[in-house]
């Protein structure tokens, strides 16, 4: 199993109270102690415009002028974005863009692509709002666009959303065979079968029923069209609410509500605070976290990214779940 760290970027309120001008500085530092370290294989952003769980005017940074950035901070960590949305920029320029981060970065960029969700943004960016059919049907031709540049290096592609002609890409990005391709989102019909045709990696429902009925419905896929579903990994995100106690637990919940009181409606706070409730399988004391993932771990969940609300100001969070959750996890 592999681990990766959500850098806060401003999408979820946790970058509030922090002087503007400071916010590369938290941001950078954070990318940087996880580089240094041993813990985590991947760093990731948010592909969104507007906060969640409403949009306010606090910041939120874009995700691939990150990529860019944490490139030429770091050193050893990969690279994600959970997830790109694919409507947000044409592909093949996407697959150039995701190219010349790679190459920055020595070879350390996932691709997480999705067909996108969060309607708010998508109007006021000017997008319009694409039935969930077209959305998806998007994602199944802008990943091929994507892979046919990073293989190739050229992209001749006739869709009914999107078209190339002769599109060149280089260089080649440094990763041998292209960038990882994470294919994100549990829909059964069509992004899951997108995932089993052209996904290295795939992040849906983290909760172990959800999760293993997902990898059922994703196995099928695979055998209907020919894949090894062994191929792929599968992935999922975390929310983190870790103490030594259950105190210390139900205090890290409290100050996310805090800070969500001030921002969001009472209904919103209460809705997103709902997500570091018990049940979540990151939420609790380091043996009460273990307990609940290694069953997901026994059930083929290969890679999971976790989120801290509080990273920006305050890493003991972070430092705790490497001192005893990691280590009990890969043991």
């Amino acid at each position: 199993m592999k681990f990766g760290l959500f850098i806060p970027q401003g999408w979820k309120h946790d970058l509030v109270g922090i002087d503007p001008a400071e916010h590369w500085k938290v941001m950078s530092g954070l990318a940087q102690r996880a580089d240094a370290g041993n813990v985590w294989d991947s760093i990731w952003v948010f592909d969104h415009f507007h906060t969640v769980p409403e949009p306010t005017d606090q910041a939120t940074h874009e995700a691939w002028t990150l990529m860019a950035a944490f490139a030429a901070a770091t050193q050893r960590i990969r690279l994600g974005q959970m997830c790109t949305c694919m409507s947000y920029r044409n592909p093949a320029h996407l697959a150039k863009v995701a190219t010349t981060v790679d190459v920055v970065s020595g070879g350390r960029v996932n691709m997480g692509i999705g067909a996108g969700w969060y309607e708010h943004e998508w109007l006021a960016y000017g997008y319009g709002f694409p039935s969930a059919g077209e959305r998806l049907a998007r994602l199944d031709e802008g990943v091929q666009i994507m892979a046919q540049l990073w293989k190739d290096g050229v992209s001749t592609f006739e869709g009914k959303h999107y078209q190339t002609s002769g599109a060149i890409n280089r260089p080649l990005p440094v990763q041998e065979g292209g960038i990882p391709m994470w294919i994100a989102g549990g829909g059964e019909r069509k992004t899951l079968r997108t995932a089993a045709k052209y996904a290295d990696y795939t992040n849906f429902d983290g909760t172990l029923e959800g999760f293993t009925h997902k990898s059922s419905v994703l196995e099928q896929h695979c055998k209907d069209v020919g894949r090894d579903f062994g191929s792929i990994v599968r992935s999922a995100d975390y929310n983190v609410a870790i103490g030594r106690d259950e105190r210390e637990v139900a205090d890290r919940v409290a100050a996310r509500r805090a800070v969500l009181e001030k921002h969001v409606s009472a209904e919103a706070t209460e809705r997103e605070v709902a997500g570091l409730g018990p049940g979540g399988a990151a939420v609790g004391t380091p043996e009460q976290i273990v307990a609940k993932l290694k069953p997901l771990l026994d059930a083929g969940l290969g890679y999971a990214n976790f989120y801290f609300p509080e990273a920006a100001t305050d890493t003991s969070g972070i430092e705790l779940f490497e001192r005893e959750v990691v280590p009990a996890l890969l043991a």
